[in-house]
């Protein structure tokens, strides 16, 4: 059934949806992911601190990732928030900032700011191009899996649970989504409310 619903003919985005899961595997997993471990290597405390701190706030996107893999229509509102968080945790803390800014020039600090710059783009837009496509939020999970506008988003994500959760019971992904996104909005309003006002704008709260 997967495979047919691959093989149908989408919508005429349908190929930038699949496009834009390529990059997010390179600019949101791959990219920062070898950054980190140079910046941990490399001893570069500043960065390697944001990048925890980017980890954090994009785990958002596995968690979609898993809604999707169920078509919960909450999915979509999370795509959304997730891609707006990353710019904004990437440039808030103006401790870290100044502290990468005045690091001396070196290969480690080119290739950070250049995925810094790349990713904050690319969320950017793709936080822009989600916006229409909230509609599929009030939809319910049948309608989401039976029209292409919705459904072209679901195809990425079920190829993914076929390759690695080929076994696994949709529901119980879903399950595992939902359990992620309630930790996850705790943590985020926890830091809004309380965290925030005590450390402002400071990462390390000094």
């Amino acid at each position: 059934m997967l495979s047919l619903l691959l093989a149908a003919t989408g919508p005429w985005f349908q190929p930038l949806v699949w496009m834009d899961y390529r990059l997010s595997v390179l600019l949101t997993v791959s990219m920062p992911l070898v950054v980190l471990i140079w910046a941990v290597f490399a001893k570069a405390d500043a960065i390697a601190r944001l990048l925890m701190i980017y980890w954090r706030v994009a785990s958002l996107l596995a968690i979609t990732l898993y809604l999707m893999m169920a078509a919960l229509p909450v999915s979509f509102v999370s795509s959304l928030i997730g891609r707006a968080l990353i710019p904004a945790c990437l440039w808030f803390w103006d401790d870290l900032n100044e502290e990468i800014a005045d690091r001396p020039q070196s290969s480690l600090k080119l290739a950070f700011t250049a995925w810094r710059w790349a990713i904050t783009v690319y969320s950017g837009l793709g936080a822009l191009a989600q916006i229409p496509f909230l509609t599929c939020a009030f939809k319910s999970q049948i309608q989401i899996i039976d029209e292409p506008f919705c459904r072209v988003w679901l195809d990425p994500p079920w190829l993914y649970k076929q390759m690695f959760h080929a076994t696994t019971n949709p529901r119980f992904l879903g399950l595992l989504g939902l359990t992620g996104l309630a930790i996850y909005v705790i943590y985020l309003s926890y830091f809004v409310l309380i965290r925030l006002g005590k450390q402002g704008r400071s990462a390390t709260g000094n």
